[in-house]
């Protein structure tokens, strides 16, 4: 628990991330009032999961702001813009507003452009998430060992931002503090490029499937990891890719540029230096901290071919509240042994669960 600076604060939008956000307050116990904004069943959801102590509904906005110290606006990226303007005019003097869009620049601007000069924005942003959104989806401990990017765009005063900070970090989250621009070139190289590389790839794959399906029943090792995140819905892209088009279409330009490169040197000894340097580069990412792109932690498993052997896998870690969050079968052999990759959420996850299976007679390994 913290004595937080902000004894009221109003969440506008309790999806996945402001659910989240009020569990995990409650689950610390600070000591804050919140007060929730959604349409009427959402907020009365959340309240009957007493992660908020008020409920407005979003046609009562304004009303839901008046005495907040705080307020956080996760809402998405294209409704950030309209609730800031809504929201304005109601604010008291001194008051801190924040959001957790995925892009900075825009929402920044327009925060300076629409709020008054006695209340102060910070840009924010948390590298958490998941594939299920929704207020049923919450979870108390999705911001553990999350990067919380902050921007510092305009001032601040140094006890409220240092009393943000406390309030995030009480939850697990570790801020890190850019401009907004400097954020979105980030997000664009590190996120954005490489879900219009995964969408390419899986397009172009299929495409040629078409033709030989050899093409898709081949691609189950290297080609289904980097194109996991094909799967993540448009919905979720679509206002990140127009409000932050320009980073993206400047990195893609540069990208092709390497590829080009890469192409010339396909056959020339400078490969070899090339392949080297990015091993090397990628053990540099860390691996405690989730980034833009959320990691699995991945296991593999061998197993016998025989009925009852997956389930007996699933018992073994449900058992103890281990959550398998992605299951594939590499390699099987009909009558012989084979291989799974199994993907846990956190790495004490997969400590726990390579333990467990190791204990009940499975062999396991990490893979880098």
């Amino acid at each position: 628990m913290v004595d937080s600076a902000f004894k009221n604060i109003t969440i506008i939008g309790l999806g996945l991330i402001g659910g989240s956000l009020a569990s995990a307050f409650r689950r610390k116990k600070n000591p804050v009032n919140i007060t929730g904004v959604d349409y009427p069943e959402i907020v009365e959801k959340a309240s009957t999961l007493k992660i908020i102590d008020k409920k407005y509904t979003l046609q009562e906005i304004e009303q839901s702001v008046r005495d907040a110290d705080l307020v956080i606006v996760a809402t998405p990226i294209d409704r950030i813009l309209g609730t800031l303007e809504a929201i304005a005019s109601s604010l008291k003097p001194g008051a801190v507003v924040t959001d957790v869009g995925s892009t900075k620049h825009i929402i920044t601007e327009t925060a300076g452009n629409l709020l008054p000069d006695s209340v102060y924005f910070l840009g924010g942003h948390p590298m958490a998430g998941s594939e299920k959104g929704g207020l049923s989806h919450c979870d108390p401990l999705l911001f553990e060992n999350a990067i919380y990017v902050l921007t510092r765009d305009s001032e601040v005063p140094e006890n409220l931002l240092k009393g943000f900070v406390d309030l995030i970090e009480s939850i697990g989250a570790k801020a890190l503090f850019l401009s907004s621009d400097e954020h979105d070139q980030i997000a664009a190289v590190v996120s954005h490029i490489p879900q219009i590389m995964a969408v390419t790839m899986m397009n172009y794959a299929a495409k040629l499937n078409r033709g030989n399906s050899a093409f898709l029943k081949l691609g189950a090792g290297g080609f289904r990891d980097m194109t996991r995140i094909a799967s993540s819905p448009f919905a979720i892209w679509k206002e990140i890719l127009k409000t932050n088009c320009g980073n993206i279409n400047l990195g893609l330009e540069r990208l092709i540029q390497e590829l080009q490169e890469m192409k010339s040197l396909l056959t020339e000894p400078q490969m070899e230096q090339l392949f080297d340097e990015a091993a090397k580069n990628r053990l540099s990412i860390p691996k405690d901290s989730r980034g833009f792109l959320r990691p699995h932690f991945d296991v593999f498993v061998v197993v016998e071919d025989k009925a009852g052997v997956i389930a007996k896998i699933a018992n073994t870690l449900s058992a103890e509240n281990i959550n398998i969050k992605d299951i594939e079968v590499i390699k099987m052999r009909e009558g012989d042994s084979g291989t799974m990759r199994l993907s846990f959420e956190t790495e004490p996850d997969r400590e726990t669960g390579m333990r467990l299976l190791n204990n009940n007679g499975f062999e396991t390994q990490i893979k880098y």
